[in-house]
Order: structure tokens, then sequence, then C-alpha cells
């Protein structure tokens, strides 16, 4: 993992009460996509509560995550997978920025949805690479 991507799950381990130092990189991946998906969904609580200094650092942590996600992808192999997985990151950033901006809880719930059919993709890889 890169520094940037290491900082993102710096972001999330501050946050968060789990004990991520002994995980293994598919989990921290996995635990980088939960702490997304858990930003989007306070920063939704805090657009619906007007609360927006709350609003505007949970959006930016979800951002730096999912940035994190985005340098933590192999770009030097340059496979499709890796292309399009950084195409999407970048999209999902911009629409977090957007949602930021114009308090659009649609943008966050758009984005939610992205995120957890990613995270339900990669966490069955060690499914699929145990069974064969």
């Amino acid at each position: 993992m890169n520094s940037y991507a290491l900082g993102a799950l710096e972001e999330y381990k501050s946050a968060s009460n789990s004990s991520i130092a002994y995980s293994d990189p598919h989990t921290l991946i996995l635990r980088l996509m939960d702490g997304a998906l858990e930003r989007i969904a306070q920063a939704k609580c805090a657009i619906q509560q007007k609360d927006v200094k709350n609003k505007g650092e949970l959006i930016s942590k979800a951002i730096s995550i999912v940035g994190g996600l985005n340098a933590a992808l192999d770009h030097e192999q340059k496979t499709e997978i890796s292309a399009n997985l950084a195409a999407l990151y970048d999209y999902m950033g911009m629409r977090l920025a957007e949602a930021n901006v114009h308090e659009d809880i649609s943008k966050l719930d758009e984005v939610s949805k992205l995120m957890a059919e990613i995270r339900s993709a990669w966490k069955q890889i060690p499914e699929l690479t145990q069974s064969k």
C-alpha cells in the first residue's frame, strides 16, 4: 500500500476503535470501504440535521478514504479492472464533492450504492480464490 492509501487508513483508524494493525491487505481494503460507507451515512444524517460543519468534515473524510482506495490500486499493471476502478473512484470523489456543495443526499446515496457493490465483489475474492 502506498503512502496515500496508508494515510486514508490512518484517517479511518483514528475514527475507529477497531484493531486494524493486524489485518491482512484484503481486510484493510474492506475496512476502508466500510469507513467510507460509514462516513457517507453520517454525512447524510448531518445534512438532514442541517449540521453543515460535520457534513463537510464527514464528506471530506469519505473523499479521503475513496482517494486512498484509488491510490491502493496497482496502477503500474494497467489492467482493465484497475483502470475501471480508478475511474469509478474518481467519479465517486467528484459526486461526494458535489453532494457537499449542494447538500444533496441523492448523490451520497449514489456513492453509497456504488461502494456497497464494489465491497460486495471485493469481499467474495477470498472465497473465489479458495474454491479453485
